[in-house]
């Protein structure tokens, strides 16, 4: 389908990296979550841990599913690999960036 355009769009993303400092957004996928329809997004320091990442953010978001367990085994993904996050590590450690979709499945 063709596009007609009165002129070139040129402008900076509102949601560039820049603009967060220290901070990034991070999403988060809840997988075969039929409560989560969509990923969430989060603000959150780079250096910020796994543990208050998941105890600080995602517990109190998740707590709206009433089926939602925080001790349920999960399988973490990130840029579509595997990862075992540490409670000690940071996001930038474990190779979180900006935008970055985060996908947590619940094993059953």
């Amino acid at each position: 389908m063709a596009v007609n355009s009165i002129g070139t769009y040129d402008f900076p993303s509102r949601s560039r990296q820049e603009l967060y400092g220290d901070d990034q957004l991070v999403h988060v996928w809840f997988q075969e979550n039929m409560w989560f329809c969509a990923s969430a997004c989060f603000r959150a320091p780079k250096a910020m841990t796994w543990g208050d990442f998941w105890n600080g953010l995602l517990v109190p978001y998740a707590e709206e599913d009433p089926d939602f367990d925080p001790g349920a085994r999960r399988v973490w993904t990130l840029h579509g690999e595997v990862i075992e996050p540490r409670d000690d590590q940071t996001l930038e450690e474990i190779g979180v960036e900006h935008k970055d979709v985060i996908g947590m499945r619940v094993l059953a």
